[in-house]
């Protein structure tokens, strides 16, 4: 961090090269929309650097810029409410997809449809927690210091976005959800 404060760009690169597929996720989480999400991680890169001087030390970097990352994506939410909803609820014409009749259960690419459509359902902040805890396995001192939440509340919404995204499991794949857990 000292090395890009004092204006070490292959620095910069570096850390860019570690952490722009973990920001582009989270960004891609809550906004559901490729493109935004490639816009909000860029976005964060770039407010990075410019107030680097503000990053003291006191909690993990990537802590810190996760945390601009999350800013940056909610606030896009805001701005953009239009909701959109799949033309067609099966999964036909996603490549690799196989019928549940003939192969008696989910493949994995199934498995990771499902899953992330049942994500998708969720509010805004569950889809984040579930996204922070389980997707990229921050441990509840870390989401603390992202989310700002302290560790008791964010263990009960935690538990609760969990058992909603079950409940939206089962709804999309009433007899399938026990090949996914």
């Amino acid at each position: 961090m000292e090395r890009i404060k004092a204006g070490d760009m292959s620095c910069f690169e570096a850390l860019v090269d570690r952490h722009k597929n973990f920001a582009f996720t989270i960004a891609d989480r809550i906004l559901h929309n490729e493109e935004d999400a490639e816009e909000v991680a860029h976005d964060a890169f770039v407010k990075l650097l410019t107030s680097i001087d503000k990053f003291k030390g006191d909690s993990k970097f990537t802590t810190w810029f996760y945390r601009i990352v999350m800013n940056m994506a909610i606030s896009r939410t805001r701005k953009k409410r239009v909701q959109t909803e799949d033309i067609d609820n099966r999964p036909a014409g996603i490549p690799g997809y196989t019928s549940f009749e003939e192969f008696g259960g989910l493949n994995l690419q199934d498995r990771s449809y499902y899953l992330n459509k049942a994500v998708g359902q969720l509010k805004d902040e569950e889809r984040m927690l579930i996204t922070l805890y389980y997707f990229d396995e921050l441990d509840m001192d870390e989401i603390e210091d992202i989310t700002k939440i302290d560790k008791s509340n964010l263990k009960v919404k935690i538990f609760r976005a969990r058992k909603k995204l079950a409940e939206s499991l089962r709804r999309l794949l009433p007899s399938e959800l026990e090949s996914i857990l």
